[in-house]
């Protein structure tokens, strides 16, 4: 695995999803209506805790959230994980991040029944995935006499392959990341990218829609092993973006400055 390549995925998964606004309409949009009825997405909070060894933070993604459901003073926890290749191991690292939540709780005194964790996978691979979402499936005959001895949980998968451009829904910045996911093995991404930017102009007059622009910027230099500077000015420009033709040469020489530097450490 492209280790570099896999972390600018991992990187603007995080940025985007981060963002409270991006989360709740993501969850708002996707989530299985049996949650949406007992969850209640106006308390929903963004947990600042990493569960993922640090030797492991350029191969993994996680991000955590927490919401109150119906009128208990409990709450659901959603772990959201990216995929940018298909994991035989999701099953085994899913239960190993909820086993640290849950420990993570009792650690700072939360007793009582343990909170529910539902696990949701974003996956935007060339492969298809086709790997069961219940951890039951992952083990050896015979199942059946032993069942009620088997840890069991189901994933939630969300396969952008699955999703027209037209069905992906949310926040501006949701949409254009979940557009670049999905399209960006694709050779003909450069031709979508004058629609995707598009999308920026509702952000453009924003100070963060300018640190997300970089950032989709960035990200694109990063995958699209045919795009020039002058490409790139264009497809802004085309985009109605006039005012951000000339920032693509100066971020463009300061991402050459950055891959100098990094090169020069390496």
């Amino acid at each position: 695995m492209n280790t570099d390549l896999h972390h600018s995925h991992d990187k603007l998964f995080k940025e985007t999803w981060s963002d409270l606004a991006n989360a709740r309409s993501f969850l708002q949009n996707y989530l299985p209506e049996k949650i949406l009825d007992v969850a209640r997405l106006d308390t929903l909070e963004i947990c600042k805790d990493s569960f993922i060894e640090p030797d492991l933070k350029n191969y993994y993604s996680d991000m955590l959230y927490k919401v109150a459901f119906g009128e208990s003073s409990g709450y659901i926890y959603f772990l959201f994980e990216h995929k940018s290749f298909p994991d035989r191991n999701i099953h085994l690292q899913l239960l190993e991040y909820m086993l640290k939540i849950w420990r993570l709780g009792q650690k700072q005194g939360r007793c009582g029944k343990l909170p529910i964790v539902v696990p949701l996978v974003l996956y935007h691979g060339r492969p298809r995935w086709r790997i069961n979402e219940y951890f039951l499936s992952g083990f050896n005959s015979p199942i059946e006499p032993l069942v009620e001895y088997i840890p069991n949980f189901k994933y939630v998968l969300y396969d952008l392959s699955e999703y027209s451009d037209e069905d992906i829904k949310g926040t501006v910045m949701a949409r254009i990341t979940m557009l670049l996911l999905k399209h960006v093995f694709e050779p003909d991404l450069a031709g979508r990218l004058p629609y995707i930017f598009s999308l920026l102009k509702e952000l453009s007059q924003k100070k963060t829609g300018l640190q997300y622009f970089e950032s989709l910027v960035k990200y694109v230099f990063s995958n699209v092993d045919d795009i020039t500077v002058d490409k790139m000015q264009a497809i802004v420009k085309n985009a109605l973006l006039e005012d951000k033709g000339a920032y693509i040469v100066t971020l463009a020489e300061k991402l050459r400055k950055e891959g100098l530097e990094q090169g020069l450490k390496q």
